[in-house]
């Protein structure tokens, strides 16, 4: 596959010489993710960078029960069918002993039967669908984890914002035509009911739309002065861009879809301060957050979403300490060991009991927080709504 982007050329070709340099004994995780073809690439790339990271800084510590971590990666070049064959790869092949996801939700739905099948913990540090870690709860064990930002949770924060922030009490609606933009839609529309409010507009575009003026002087003439947005990246932005056409501004919320670097690219700085989103961690919100972004940056130039990259790392933490715990590397030994795991310490947080059997969730709604780009970087919303935001407003 040629490669246009050196920094991903770069990544890939590690990636493949530390698969190629294992050994038998070496604790491996497999990653299975696009890294080279969509819009959701730099995700991918981001999330390698923080789980080698992760790898790294294990061994330097000894290690893992007295062996080396190694990532083993695969592009899945966005298709469900690569995405099967990768997993197959490296569960058969690799002998993985367990699993990171990848960042497209269609992708790795595609394959968790096999992780499940074969009883390899698996956990999505990116790909955010319900039905990713909800698919076996009713046929335990599931072996689906994450630690990551699950739709309707990021929905529960945006409507609690939009809920205090709207001043007529009018809340629109807008989201593309993909699942990612429906399920959001109806998740919006079930969520704001539970604060009362009935959208005076619920608008719809194509994918790859890039002029959403007649959608928006729908939302504009019923009076809305706060719009949720759910669509990709690149959509997102061109939402602003035709705000902009129409000259109008309502309070903009979205989902962590605008943290991709096409968002900003598209918009422009100005407009991209302008939208409202979601996101678990930024580059400076610790010490720990910090230091972790500057050993990314100094280590490969460039890195597209740290956000992603935060969550792998804590994702690679996270099944470390499992197997500490178990004192083992099996499957079945260390999902017991996830579902009962005391402690670890991670770059988001410190998780204390973060999974339990009924719940694969790391991370819920009362950890995300609210963010925009300023200056070429996500940093986080501090005004009086978010002040006033209150663990009652999260409805579910």
């Amino acid at each position: 596959m040629k490669h246009n982007n050196p920094l991903k050329a770069l990544v890939l070709t590690a990636a493949l010489l530390a698969s190629a340099s294992a050994l038998a004994d070496d604790i491996k995780i497999g990653f299975n993710s696009d890294m080279s073809a969509t819009g959701s690439a730099d995700f991918g790339i981001s999330a390698l960078a923080g789980a080698r990271q992760a790898a790294d800084e294990l061994n330097a510590a000894g290690g893992v029960l007295g062996k080396k971590v190694v990532i083993v990666a695969r592009d899945d070049v966005g298709a469900p069918p690569k995405a099967i064959q990768n997993t197959n790869e490296l569960v058969d092949n690799e002998k993985v002993n367990a699993m990171l996801g990848g960042v497209n939700s269609g992708n790795m739905l595609a394959w968790l039967h096999i992780a499940q099948q074969k009883k390899i913990p698996t956990i999505s540090p990116v790909a955010t669908a319900t039905d990713i870690t909800g698919r076996y709860t009713k046929s335990p064990p599931n072996y689906i984890f994450r630690v990551s930002m699950r739709d309707r949770d990021q929905i529960a924060l945006l409507a609690a914002y939009a809920a205090r922030a709207s001043k007529n009490g009018k809340v629109a609606i807008i989201a593309d035509t993909t699942g990612y933009g429906q399920q959001g839609a109806k998740d919006a529309l079930e969520i704001l009911e539970l604060h009362n409010i009935k959208p005076v507009a619920n608008e719809k575009f194509g994918p790859k739309d890039t002029d959403m003026s007649s959608q928006l002087n729908k939302i504009k003439s019923s009076g809305a002065d706060t719009l949720i947005v759910y669509a990709l990246s690149d959509s997102n932005a061109h939402v602003m861009r035709s705000l902009e056409k129409i000259g109008y501004f309502p309070t903009t919320l979205a989902s962590w879809a605008n943290l991709s670097s096409p968002f900003l690219r598209i918009a422009g700085p100005e407009l991209a301060k302008k939208m409202i989103f979601t996101a678990s961690i930024t580059e400076d919100s610790s010490a720990d957050s910090k230091a972790l972004y500057d050993t990314l940056m100094k280590r490969d130039g460039r890195l597209p979403t740290y956000v992603m990259a935060a969550q792998a790392y804590d994702s690679v933490k996270l099944l470390a300490a499992a197997m500490e715990q178990a004192k083992s590397t099996d499957g079945e030994k260390v999902q017991a060991a996830l579902e009962n795991l005391q402690q670890a310490k991670g770059v988001i947080k410190t998780y204390n009991k973060p999974f339990t059997a009924d719940n694969h969730e790391a991370l819920s709604v009362k950890d995300f927080r609210l963010v925009r780009w300023v200056d070429g970087k996500v940093v986080s919303v501090d005004d009086e709504i978010v002040k006033a935001i209150t663990p009652a407003d999260l409805k579910l």
